[in-house]
């Protein structure tokens, strides 16, 4: 399902015949988008890198594009359900996640899923704590984050620091009140 979001997602920026030439440039075949299918990261982020190429991304800007489109591709997918019921708020969604990642799991048991911990909450400032032992996926994450604030009608401010323990997401909502 993943590369079919990262399809999707150049999809929207560029035409078929621009894919269809990105595909056969880099010997990528069809058999990568196939939606049950487990990907193994390495190719995951291989594919997410000849994207940001052709779009003339960095590669930490297309991985955060990435996260927002995510967000409404699963939402539009088979687990819109599961992102529904997931919490009616910015924080109960983020302390459901590891329920929402385990019942995926289930269904994918190779996958690797992260962990989110709310870490704190206080007026107008959510930090979570993500764990994962996937590296450099900071950007996704922070783009999931900022277009979940937004499925919840929130406007926010996202930053981010690595950590021995994670990476710690600050998330400031902007005229609001947690």
């Amino acid at each position: 399902m993943i590369h079919q979001a990262a399809r999707d997602m150049a999809l929207a920026h560029m035409n078929q015949e621009a894919w269809d030439a990105l595909l056969s440039r880099n010997a990528i075949s069809s058999q990568h988008f196939i939606g049950v299918e487990y990907y193994a990261d390495d190719e995951t982020m291989a594919l997410v890198r000849i994207i940001a190429a052709e779009l003339g991304l960095p590669i930490n800007e297309a991985l955060y594009q990435f996260g927002r489109y995510w967000i409404a591709f699963a939402g539009a997918s088979a687990y819109g359900r599961v992102l529904s019921m997931a919490g009616d708020d910015l924080e109960a969604f983020v302390e459901n996640l590891d329920r929402m990642h385990a019942s995926i799991k289930s269904n994918m048991p190779k996958a690797q899923m992260p962990s989110f911990q709310v870490a704190g909450s206080e007026r107008g400032l959510l930090r979570v704590m993500y764990r994962s032992e996937r590296d450099g996926l900071a950007p996704f994450v922070q783009g999931i984050l900022g277009a979940v604030a937004e499925r919840f009608g929130e406007t926010v401010s996202i930053t981010y620091q690595e950590t021995s323990d994670g990476v710690q997401f600050e998330i400031r909502r902007l005229g609001a009140e947690i």
